[in-house]
């Protein structure tokens, strides 16, 4: 029997990436993976602004990365999308669904027939007089940006399945890491200018936030210091601690840990915020993913701030690699990249 596969694809806001992967008796199989560069301005903090230049770009990915078909799950992460712990009154998910857009108007900053709504039920309450209410997670993503990514992928000539939240694609890519020794974790997926953080207990969502900032501001930051192109201000980024003129290699590195610090500041604020709504279930560690992750120093940065352990993450661990036409040192160099794909295509899954 041929093995059927799935798409994820991700449209960031400075590449496009995709993952196929393949799943039967033997497992699950990363295909092939694909990225290409967006140009500039074409999604800004995750949200399509071009929609003739995101199609471009999807076509040429398509084209140079030879996926086996072009059906897609699709992720969203932006500023438009909120993720809240709710309790709403116990119903039928039937029933919950068919009002969940009445019930949860006056949490929402949007009109709810505006938006896109779900609800992923966590735990049921009793408060041991017959009164039952559901807590959950609410996701709400304002219509017109989602539509936007699906027109970006339809002009491209794809088929859209699906579209979820980057967040959830990350703990499906992820969270099968947690060991036994691990109730509680943080997922954090550091994007260009999007970061995803997601607490979970054993692959269970407990917390979603959306930050925008990534490594992108550390590239501005230091090419606004320095006066020169983001091009080389994301080489001397990357090489800063090895860099060899002395006034430069001063500029740079206070620069990188002046916004580097920040962007840990602000993960650290999220975390303490979940922990003060969820005393019973503390992050006991934290995973780092996406291409921001890669900045020198961040891991110590994290450990020291939140006193956590802090560790790269790999969600290609739990996936045979096929013919994807990558080599092993590429294959290395997508790992950070590719949760987010992954974790959309297991969703199609």
């Amino acid at each position: 029997m041929a093995r059927r596969t799935a798409i994820g694809l991700d449209i960031g806001t400075s590449v496009v990436r995709a993952a196929e992967l393949s799943f039967g008796r033997g497992g699950l199989t990363l295909e092939k993976f694909g990225q290409v560069v967006l140009p500039d301005g074409a999604v800004r903090d995750g949200e399509v602004v071009d929609v003739d230049a995101v199609s471009h770009t999807l076509r040429q990915l398509w084209s140079a990365t030879g996926f086996g078909h072009k059906k897609v799950m699709m992720g969203v992460a932006n500023q438009r999308v909120i993720v809240r712990q709710l309790e709403l009154p116990w119903m039928e998910q039937e029933e919950l669904r068919a009002s969940l857009a009445f019930q949860v108007q006056d949490f929402l900053p949007m009109a709810a027939d505006q938006a896109e709504l779900d609800f992923f039920p966590l735990e049921q309450v009793d408060d041991g007089v017959g009164a039952r209410t559901l807590r959950g997670l609410l996701v709400a993503a304002a219509r017109e940006t989602v539509l936007a990514n699906v027109r970006c992928a339809e002009r491209a000539g794809l088929t859209v399945l699906g579209v979820d939240l980057s967040s959830f694609a990350v703990l499906r890519s992820m969270g099968r890491q947690t060991s036994l020794e691990v109730d509680t974790e943080a997922l954090i997926d550091i994007g260009a200018r999007v970061t995803n953080i997601i607490v979970h207990s054993a692959g269970v969502p407990r917390f979603v936030r959306i930050l925008l900032m990534g490594g992108q501001d550390v590239t501005d930051a230091v090419a606004d210091r320095l006066g020169v192109t983001t091009e080389h201000a994301e080489g001397l980024k990357q090489q800063y601690a090895h860099a060899s003129h002395g006034d430069e290699l001063v500029t740079v590195t206070q620069t990188v840990a002046t916004i580097a610090q920040d962007f840990v500041d602000e993960i650290r604020g999220s975390l303490d915020y979940y922990g003060a709504s969820n005393p019973g279930a503390p992050v006991e560690r934290i995973v780092l993913s996406g291409g921001g992750s890669r900045l020198d120093g961040l891991i110590e940065r994290l450990t020291t701030s939140t006193r956590l352990p802090v560790l790269g993450g790999d969600p290609l661990s739990a996936l045979r690699v096929g013919n994807t036409g990558l080599d092993p040192d590429q294959i290395e160099f997508i790992k950070p990249l590719a949760a987010v794909p992954v974790g959309l295509a297991l969703g199609a899954i």
